[in-house]
């Protein structure tokens, strides 16, 4: 593993106090609904587990992958759907988990995406919001955390495959 310098923004214990609020919020709004949390892999595997179990309706879950994203920590500015949901979304208010929401391109896709497979709604949850870094405007219904600035890892965050099993999301700086 490549060694980075990394500072802690957001302990383990302020993760979960703020999912269990998130996972309230959203029972409220989809009470009497047919939800299906669909998760956007790999990074929001780890947010989505917490979350479903904070969601206290009745819900179905399922997972998609794109990849906008090269070798890098930059985006390639291109969508690439790399794995498909099992679950046919027409019909079902989908949730769409997502780690982080920079740009907005990915997240703006996959709502394009899923409303053009015959959703009946679709909302996003992030876990994090960058909005300052927004070329796509999107709107997000549930928002973990704004942090503006920074490359961040762990809680399922990632640069390279590394990181994603931190138990808290850090800064992550190259080496001095």
């Amino acid at each position: 593993m490549q060694q980075m310098n990394h500072e802690i923004i957001l302990d383990a214990s302020a993760l979960h106090k703020r999912i269990k609020e998130l996972g309230r919020i959203i029972s409220q709004d989809y009470t009497g609904k047919n939800l299906l949390v669909m998760g956007v892999l790999k990074g929001a595997f780890i947010f989505m587990a917490d979350l479903v179990r904070a969601i206290e309706v009745p819900l179905v879950l399922d997972f998609i992958q794109v990849s906008s994203y090269g070798k890098g920590a930059s985006s390639s500015g291109e969508i690439i759907l790399k794995s498909t949901p099992t679950i046919d979304v027409a019909g079902r208010d989908v949730l769409l988990v997502e780690d982080i929401i920079d740009s907005g391109l990915t997240i703006q896709w996959l709502m394009n995406h899923l409303a053009c497979q015959g959703a009946n709604s679709v909302k996003v949850c992030a876990l994090i919001d960058k909005a300052e870094r927004r070329a796509h405007p999107v709107h997000i219904d549930y928002c973990g955390f704004f942090i503006p600035h920074g490359f961040l890892v762990g809680f399922g965050l990632d640069f390279n495959e590394q990181y994603r099993s931190l138990p808290a999301i850090y800064h992550l700086q190259p080496p001095a």
